[in-house]
């Protein structure tokens, strides 16, 4: 055999293990093959070698083999930008990019779509409206891949018009441009536009549906997110894990009992109520939040490996039926189990405690949150604790609860601390109350009303009226009452 055949039978081994299923755990063995029949200069090598690197996420490995490379070529530069554009830094995409200009290699058709999408992991608009410029001008922006890079990368910085303008002048539309339009649209609010596309799109998929309910469920559209499913599956197109995660929340809000259960055989029929453990969770959720704990409990103790959020989701769950004890011996079997609790964990443990009236063990897991598990209190375990505490009476307790806060206090722990002040009479703290409840609510008549009426009951008749002139004075007006009997 000749030379020239035994290095390109040597290449085609190395290009075999290289692509081959054990590549991570044997890459510095192939690197010292490569090193051993002097093809650590050869582009072509090379170029598959930090291509590899990039799809395992090793690209400082990569990085270093390039820095020896005498005469990087386009192939090269192409991989290592490609590499680097797969994950943070995105930046050093852009930076080979620029250097491989300045070295007088210019870009191929295989060099602008990793740029932009670089350009669009980073919303660098400046650099990606430059580096479109250079693709106009290279005659590239014919290329459809190319194209759906500059829709890509408009579409993740806001500006749909530029998106819009590259995606009418496309002949050939498929559906991941549509797709991008139509999400660029949602994502920047303009929900009517995403809808308009949506309908004029043909040949939709999967996503394009999913990318439609979901946008409409995260606003005040939501029937029309339940219609559109509808639609969906009067089409023939079956729900995946995303539909029925976003389906299921927004059945529960809406009391659409009979899509949930739809829901529910739906995902035994097809194997993923086993194997998709967000899916199993959104059903707790759905279960729990329309009162059917049993079923709820039968999908939690189905669960082959639950994660953190199972175990929330079914302690907070219970909290919201008022079964705050069963929700607390979850929990301690949750830490028996070894599962660490996180923030969410506690708000549910803490809401536990106030629905089943537990002041002391609400206590004792609101310190345990901090000096067992290193978990600093946000705003809503205080929310929890000054419910509780003022529920139970402790009202000057809440009070000095919330003056130790970190954080500023919102409206909603003023208002329960104020709560409280009414129903034990504590007419100090609940004057400090609505004081700050005025400056974070002055257009809230409730909180005027609520300290009147604290006063009315304490027979304070001038302070009453100071209330009242204080609302007149804020131009704030009562809420007139309404009834139901006509």
């Amino acid at each position: 055999m000749s030379r020239g055949g035994t290095i390109r039978e040597v290449e085609r081994k190395i290009l075999s293990h290289l692509h081959g299923r054990r590549s991570r755990i044997y890459l510095t063995q192939i690197h010292a093959q490569i090193l051993r029949h002097n093809l650590h200069q050869s582009n072509h090598i090379l170029s598959h070698f930090t291509s590899v690197c990039g799809s395992l996420r090793k690209m400082d490995y990569a990085n270093l083999i390039f820095l020896q490379t005498h005469h990087p070529n386009i192939l090269l530069y192409n991989s290592m930008i490609k590499g680097y554009s797969l994950s943070p830094p995105f930046h050093t995409s852009l930076n080979l990019f620029s250097t491989m200009k300045k070295h007088g290699i210019w870009p191929d058709e295989f060099t602008f779509a990793p740029v932009l999408k670089s350009c669009s992991n980073l919303s660098d608009v400046k650099f990606g409206q430059t580096v479109h410029s250079q693709i106009v001008s290279l005659g590239f922006h014919c290329f459809s891949g190319i194209r759906v890079g500059v829709v890509e990368m408009y579409t993740n910085c806001g500006l749909l018009k530029d998106a819009k303008k590259v995606f009418d002048e496309m002949r050939h539309r498929d559906a991941i441009i549509w797709n991008l339009m139509i999400h660029g649209y949602c994502k920047t609010g303009n929900i009517d536009m995403g809808y308009n596309l949506f309908k004029q799109m043909e040949e939709k998929n999967i996503v394009t549906w999913n990318t439609m309910l979901s946008s409409l469920s995260k606003t005040n559209r939501k029937f029309e997110a339940i219609k559109l499913f509808q639609e969906m599956r009067e089409n023939g197109i079956e729900p995946d894990e995303a539909t029925i995660v976003t389906m299921l929340p927004l059945c529960a809000r809406l009391g659409e009992d009979k899509i949930g259960q739809c829901l529910h055989s739906y995902t035994k029929s097809t194997k993923l109520y086993q194997n998709h453990v967000p899916i199993c969770n959104s059903l707790i959720d759905f279960y729990c939040k329309r009162g059917n704990l049993e079923t709820a409990f039968t999908i939690f103790n189905e669960i082959p490996s639950k994660n953190i959020v199972s175990w929330n989701t079914m302690i907070s769950g219970l909290a919201f039926n008022g079964n705050g004890e069963k929700g607390l011996s979850l929990f301690d079997e949750m830490i028996k189990n070894g599962i660490n609790p996180n923030e969410s964990t506690f708000v549910g443990v803490l809401t536990c405690c106030v629905h089943s009236g537990l002041i002391e063990r609400g206590r004792e897991l609101f310190t345990s949150m901090v000096e067992n598990h290193n978990i600093e209190p946000k705003l809503e375990h205080y929310g929890c604790m000054v419910d509780l505490l003022g529920r139970g009476g402790f009202v000057k307790e809440s009070y000095d609860l919330v003056k130790s806060m970190s954080m500023k206090p919102n409206a909603v722990l003023w208002g329960a601390l104020l709560s409280s002040c009414c129903n034990f009479g504590e007419v100090e703290v609940a004057e400090v109350a609505v004081k700050e409840l005025i400056n974070l609510e002055p257009w809230n008549s409730g909180n005027y009303v609520l300290l009147s009426n604290l006063y009315a009951e304490k027979g304070k008749w001038d302070e009453v009226e100071k209330v009242r002139v204080l609302m007149m004075e804020s131009k704030v007006e009562k809420t007139a009452g309404k009834s139901i009997i006509r």
